[in-house]
């Protein structure tokens, strides 16, 4: 996994190429993001990047949390890990900018999805429905669940109404179309997961075999 950058979705819009071609674009402002901890193979076991974005003030931190930034010198609200190979070209308290991606490059965003609430069975999980004639008694509701005598109980994982929405979601492969280094916003091609405001996290393109 190589080093990413916390941001936060913006919305949608869109622009015009050097062909004249519309593209889709989601914005992200992304960063300035802070190297708040370091993580060697002596200490921790393993090496890692971990980055503080979004200013917070004093009182929504724990005591510990406060301790844990004052070698940063900023007050954060999230955190993320990186892990990486090397970390000797980073330190606490360094600022990263959008600079670190191109246009062009391909990446991950991970988000949170689009919260539903509590949902039937039907939009979460696409069920079919019953008669829709006045005298059925069975329009959109679950149905079975399970025989009586055996088993007796009903299975563990069974679809059933409950939770949509609000998970995390990694949205592979998108492109990064601009890149606005006085405004620290990036223009990534296509949709991203998550409602106007949310964290999202940007990472170089990890790749996977067939």
């Amino acid at each position: 996994m190589g080093l990413g950058m916390l941001g936060q979705k913006l919305g949608m819009t869109q622009i015009f190429d050097e062909k004249d071609c519309c593209v889709p674009v989601t914005v992200v402002a992304a960063g300035p993001c802070v190297v708040t901890q370091i993580k060697t193979q002596e200490v921790d076991g393993y090496t890692a990047v971990q980055l503080g974005y979004g200013n917070v003030k004093p009182k929504a931190l724990t005591k510990g949390e406060r301790g844990h930034l004052r070698l940063a010198g900023k007050l954060l609200r999230h955190l993320r890990e990186f892990r990486l190979e090397d970390v000797a070209n980073f330190a606490v308290g360094q600022e990263l900018r959008v600079d670190m991606f191109s246009p062009g490059q391909i990446v991950d965003v991970v988000g949170s999805s689009i919260g539903k609430g509590t949902q039937g069975m039907q939009r979460r999980w696409h069920a079919g429905r019953g008669p829709m004639a006045h005298g059925s008694k069975f329009h959109r509701h679950p149905g079975s669940i399970g025989a009586g005598t055996t088993p007796s109980r009903v299975y563990k994982g069974a679809k059933m109404p409950g939770k949509m929405g609000d998970e995390r979601v990694t949205v592979r492969k998108l492109e990064i179309v601009r890149v606005d280094l006085d405004r620290n916003v990036l223009l990534i091609k296509g949709a991203i997961p998550g409602v106007e405001g949310s964290l999202v996290m940007v990472r170089p393109a990890k790749k996977v075999g067939r």
